[in-house]
């Protein structure tokens, strides 16, 4: 039986204010997901442990089977991101953000607002890849809105803390608002001071190129936050050899990170060009959603013969959780209920069959941040129970009951 994967980034809630007491998904009109829940089964899903309220790299390592993150998030973001890594290359995600000064340190922003624009983006990374001078060669190269990778070239260790607040050691997640410099994570090697203090180099001087760029003189003149400070977390410095998974995937993903986690597993990647980042935020998210449905369904339909399992994942829901905004949240779900699961059913109504919908993790709107909570995971296919809501709340009474991240691929294989 084909099996249809779906990961809806950040979907899980807690109930809401704004929405009368109810969570997003329970808020939110979604007949066709709840077409399938009447015909399958829920349950719910805790992605890694009870205490720990994961990233999206180390969900979805427990989720496809791996009991231990395969690679740190950097090497993972520049293998999505088109980075050929060398041997000794040191890569570390990052993030546009916006400081009140290098001396201060203080963050306002660690997405600098989420108002850059591609162009910006893209020029500002241009002017450190030309003006910033360190000891060791290097690339920054922006991905998506505030997204970007930098990779040291040759020989640097990754025994080194974050720059970013929010994740000072790696791992870890806080709501710290101070600039975090680097240091090393062992005192007695000279390679992780080195590297540390060459990565707290390039965060200098990359501020002073970015401070008074003529990109960042005129958002401020449009009452912009300007992008003056990258952020860099979970560094990395080697890509193991791991277990491909079995039978033919397809991957529909279009993240440098799902890139890059798919591509290690030995998927078939398809992607598209994100829609670039010209007006407001959400005006953008809605475009990569909608771009992402249409490319997901064409996929699909030319695909469907071809390959075992589809792995799709959709980013855009993961946003208004740190955002805190639950209506924008409902809004995206009911798209997708509306334009993405309303053609699953039409091909489940076809084709003989599986579909498996779950998420990475929990953004609670009130939090604004990844929680350790559980979150609902569908299964069409293997038989049905009494559920009828696709939500927080009916996966409480589902007869899959309460399992872990490492359990979800029994279901997808079975």
């Amino acid at each position: 039986m084909k099996t249809i994967f779906v990961i809806l980034d950040g979907i899980g809630d807690r109930p809401c204010e704004q929405l009368k007491g109810k969570t997003p998904l329970e808020s939110a009109h979604t007949p066709n997901l709840d077409w399938f829940t009447q015909q399958g089964k829920l349950g719910r899903m805790i992605p890694v442990k009870e205490d720990v309220a994961p990233e999206s790299d180390n969900a979805l390592a427990s989720i496809f089977g791996y009991s231990k993150l395969f690679a740190m998030r950097g090497p993972l973001e520049a293998i999505g991101a088109g980075i050929r890594l060398q041997e000794g290359d040191l890569a570390l995600r990052t993030n546009f953000a916006t400081i009140n000064n290098i001396r201060e340190g203080k963050i306002i922003d660690r997405r600098a607002g989420r108002t850059l624009s591609t162009k910006e983006a893209t020029i500002l990374a241009k002017a450190i890849n030309s003006k910033v001078r360190l000891p060791v060669r290097f690339l920054f190269k922006n991905t998506i809105q505030h997204r970007g990778v930098l990779v040291f070239r040759g020989g640097l260790s990754d025994n080194i803390t974050n720059t970013d607040p929010a994740y000072p050691i790696k791992g870890t997640y806080n709501l710290y608002d101070t600039l975090h410099y680097s240091r090393t994570l062992d005192d007695d090697d000279e390679n992780s001071a080195y590297s540390a203090n060459v990565l707290n180099q390039f965060i200098e001087k990359s501020y002073s190129v970015l401070a008074y760029h003529p990109v960042n003189l005129q958002r401020v003149k449009h009452k912009l936050l300007p992008a003056n400070i990258i952020l860099t977390r979970d560094a990395g410095s080697s890509i193991p050899a791991i277990q491909k998974l079995d039978g033919k995937w397809a991957a529909i993903v279009y993240m440098p990170l799902e890139i890059g986690i798919a591509q290690l597993l030995g998927m078939d990647i398809f992607s598209f060009k994100y829609p670039e980042m010209k007006a407001s935020t959400y005006e953008n998210l809605y475009a990569g959603l909608n771009t992402a449905i249409q490319f997901s369904k064409k996929i699909i339909q030319k695909k469907l013969r071809n390959y075992d399992y589809f792995y799709l994942h959709f980013k855009e829901t993961d946003v208004p959780g740190h955002d805190n905004k639950p209506e924008e949240k409902k809004k995206m779900i009911e798209i997708l209920d509306r334009d993405f699961f309303s053609f699953l059913r039409q091909v489940a109504a076809k084709d003989k069959i599986k579909i498996v919908v779950t998420a990475d993790h929990a953004v609670p709107c009130v939090l604004k941040a990844h929680s350790s909570d559980a979150v609902p995971i569908l299964v069409y296919g293997l038989g049905k129970d009494e559920t009828e809501h696709f939500s927080e709340k009916d996966s409480l009474r589902g007869s899959i009951g309460k399992i872990y991240g490492k359990d979800v691929m029994k279901f997808v294989k079975e």
